[in-house]
């Protein structure tokens, strides 16, 4: 038999294994090598600072301290650092940096003689430049040397920073005098001053910065450096020839896709609705966790939302005083990691159930074991939250309250507490597919179904690399590891399996091809995003070696979702196809769940795809890191892919286990909820965060980084407008999305429960 018209059936070539090895392996070692080198190229910390006089202005234990402050006050998610962070606030280098230069330039002004306006303004602006970007200091005694103007400059933002922390509509909703003592606004203004040296202070032996000179300060005459023009420019060819060449060889062989030619759209019997074992069925208190957690982040999203479009206040009530930005934000960040993760996670139980077989005894109790796991970390994780951030917790708050970092949150006892929950996971899946190790045919798809799943806890493990004491470029390094490689390298590949495993069981595809596609997709997504990490790396300490790489590989991201999109038509043609024997239509039971497949093609594309690569070169991304360009592909990429993932195996399992009966009132309500959250998702993008993103970037470029995160730009009637027509968006995502599907996922735990108490009383 021919399958695809190419290969004849049997096993899989072993070129695919050896090729997707390979390549993950030398992109391994590149990217190790990158996190390596972060430990010595790194902006150095002093141990102390002094000003023209040999008086210390502060020490690099309060450089320490400040960062400490930083994190323990959650200000990571109220504004950026080096462009990381949150948007609702200023990015704080950026500020310090642009008063830094006006007070360096009154400095100079008044020492230079009075009747040469003119040339004034231009020769202030190259003497500024050159008096800051000139780098003094000593590694042998680890002093650094501030002139006159940078030490005056750090006592007068002392005053500053103070009052930002008592002005809400500067600040955006923090609570009022949240940081008052002037001993933390010391340190903490010292951290300031360090990372804004790192960006104009020239690395020893270069013509750049720490940072590639990040932020644009025209004041100062930084701008991009010419590694930044140079491979923006390379890297358009790697896209360009990779995706001739991806294209290329789809055209030319046909058994890249999901479907074969040669096969039937009927729905194999393990899989008919209604049929679910034990364990099955035991996931479906986790997918009701999922809603739940949906339903709390976009409602604390929406509070978010809000404080950008009236900063002082909800409505005249004082929303600061109990929930402020910074932790709501905060909120918002952990509930969709944790609804995502849970639902891969319960998807992943439940396809390795259906994979394996036959069920080994102590699964269902296992799952029990891990729910009241998965609660405690979530319950843990957000009460922390929100005690760290208030200080209720105290010298415990790395432990048990917010770490700081965003995305990474979570107290370092929950950190743990969340990799022994992933590992319990992976040893539920090896028990589930187990049995299916018997049969040859299934070895190869159970393997790499565990070898990707192992993968989540495994690549989890560097948020354990750092602590609030290391270096802000090796911490961003690790970071990143999480943020990027973790969720959309080995995440987004877990769920190619599940997706492949799915069809399979379906009988929609063959075993081949579904390992086929599992290779291809480990090939195309890893060989560009595991290097294409480092686009994050641009203005955060890196060399211009790990530009180089970074903005090669990351141009390339944008191939495989090519592919997607064709997946994405593949899947529309499924839910119409009729039997070619019959001529009927053929039964698709599971048709919302290729709905939202189809949403995931969509949205990876636009996304990932078109927003993602608009900020990913260099020269885009040096001026717009941290607007709301960044926000736009981070919205359309998080939830329109990973969010429809995880919805796609929560609908999925609702109908696994609903009757007839039950799914015909159900199916409505999972209706209603796609369009919802695909309209909402979509107008939130086009009425606010893409257009609000692009004003911004073209603000940079006209005034500096600085003034297009600032409030008096932030606060201006058009952005305010802006701002506010976000709000149908977000109402139509929540009241349509979010709350039709908790209804469908409520409706189907107590018919679930109707059920198993019908059968319990039958059996008496």
């Amino acid at each position: 038999m021919i399958e695809g018209g190419l290969i004849p059936s049997g096993n899989l070539r072993p070129g695919w294994r050896y090729a997707a090895l390979g390549i993950v392996i030398a992109e391994f070692v590149a990217l190790g090598w990158i996190a390596a080198n972060a430990y010595s190229i790194k902006p150095p910390v002093p141990e102390k600072v002094v000003g023209p006089a040999g008086t210390v202005v502060f020490t690099g234990a309060d450089i320490v301290a400040g960062q400490q402050i930083f994190l323990r006050y959650d200000l990571m998610d109220n504004g950026t650092l080096w462009g990381h962070g949150a948007y609702l606030g200023p990015d704080f280098t950026a500020s310090y940096l642009h008063q830094l230069a006006m007070d360096a330039k009154a400095w100079l002004s008044q020492r230079r003689p009075a009747d040469s306006p003119a040339a004034r303004n231009g020769e202030l602006t190259a003497e500024v430049g050159a008096l800051l970007a000139e780098n003094r200091y000593n590694p042998a005694s680890g002093v650094l040397a501030f002139t006159q103007p940078e030490a005056d400059s750090y006592i007068r933002q002392l005053e500053q920073w103070r009052a930002y922390f008592t002005n809400a509509a500067q600040n955006r909703g923090l609570p009022r005098a949240m940081i008052s003592d002037p001993e933390e606004l010391r340190q903490l203004t010292a951290f300031f001053a360090w990372s804004a040296w790192a960006t104009v202070a020239r690395v020893p032996g270069r013509s750049y910065s720490y940072t590639n000179n990040f932020p644009y300060e025209p004041a100062i005459g930084n701008g991009p450096s010419s590694a930044a023009i140079l491979w923006s420019g390379l890297s358009l060819i790697t896209l360009l020839a990779g995706t001739a060449a991806v294209l290329l060889a789809f055209g030319k062989f046909d058994y890249l896709g999901w479907r074969a030619k040669d096969r039937q759209a009927h729905i194999h019997p393990s899989l008919l609705p209604g049929v679910a074992s034990p364990s099955q069925r035991a996931t479906l208190k986790f997918f009701l966790a999922v809603a739940l957690m949906f339903l709390g982040q976009v409602l604390v999203g929406g509070g978010v939302a809000h404080f950008r479009a009236q900063p002082e206040g909800f409505y005249g009530l004082d929303l600061a005083a109990i929930f402020p930005s910074n932790i709501l934000r905060s909120l918002h960040l952990q509930l969709a990691i944790f609804w995502i993760a849970t639902a891969f996670v319960a998807g992943g139980a439940f396809l390795a159930s259906a994979l394996g077989g036959t069920e080994p005894r102590g699964q269902v109790k296992t799952l029990n074991v891990l729910f009241i796991l998965l609660l405690v970390i979530v319950t843990g994780t957000l009460v922390g939250d929100v005690l760290g951030v208030r200080q209720v917790v105290g010298k415990w708050w790395y432990w048990f309250g917010n770490q700081g970092w965003e995305y990474l949150q979570l107290g370092r006892f929950w950190q743990w507490a969340l990799v022994a929950a992933l590992l319990i996971w992976a040893m539920f899946l090896v028990r589930a597919l187990q049995p299916s190790w018997r049969r040859k045919e299934h070895r190869e798809l159970s393997a790499l179904f565990l070898l990707t799943a192992f993968t989540i806890p495994i690549f989890y493990l560097p948020a354990l690399f750092f602590t609030g004491k290391t270096n802000f470029t090796v911490v961003d390094t690790w970071r990143f590891w999480i943020i990027h490689l973790w969720v959309e390298g080995f995440f987004e590949l877990f769920a190619t399996v599940m997706v492949a495993v799915l069809f399979y069981k379906m009988d929609m595809v063959s075993r081949r091809t579904a390992t086929r596609v599992i290779y291809l997709d480990a090939i195309l997504f890893l060989g560009s995003g595991i290097l294409g990490t480092g686009h994050h790396w641009y203005w955060t300490g890196q060399s211009t070696v790990s530009m180089a790489l970074s903005a090669t590989f990351s141009a390339m991201e944008v191939v495989p979702l090519i592919l997607l999109t064709l997946d994405a038509s593949a899947f529309v043609r499924l839910t119409r196809s009729r039997c070619d024997e019959c001529g009927q239509p053929v039964n698709m039971p599971h048709k919302w769940t290729f709905y939202f497949l189809i949403a995931v093609g969509v949205w990876n594309f636009i996304g990932a795809g078109i927003f993602g690569f608009l900020i990913n070169l260099p020269v885009i991304s040096y001026y717009q890191a941290g607007t709301n360009l960044t926000a736009n592909h981070a919205h359309g990429a998080m939830m329109g892919v990973f969010g429809m993932l995880g919805i796609a195996f929560l609908v999925f399992a609702l109908r696994q286990m609903s009757a007839e009966a039950d799914w015909v009132r159900t199916q409505k309500y999972v209706k209603v909820s796609f369009w919802g959250l695909n309209i909402g998702l979509g107008l939130m993008i086009v009425l606010s965060l893409f257009p609000t993103g692009v004003l911004q970037l073209y603000d940079v470029i006209l005034n500096g980084y600085w003034h297009g995160r600032s409030a008096a730009f932030l606060n201006s009637p058009l952005m305010s407008r802006l701002e506010w027509a976000r709000l149908p968006a977000d109402i139509i995502f929540i009241v349509l999305g979010v709350v039709p599907l908790v209804i469908a996922a409520v409706r189907t735990w107590l018919m679930s429960q109707r059920h198993r108490s019908e059968s319990t009383t039958g059996r008496i």
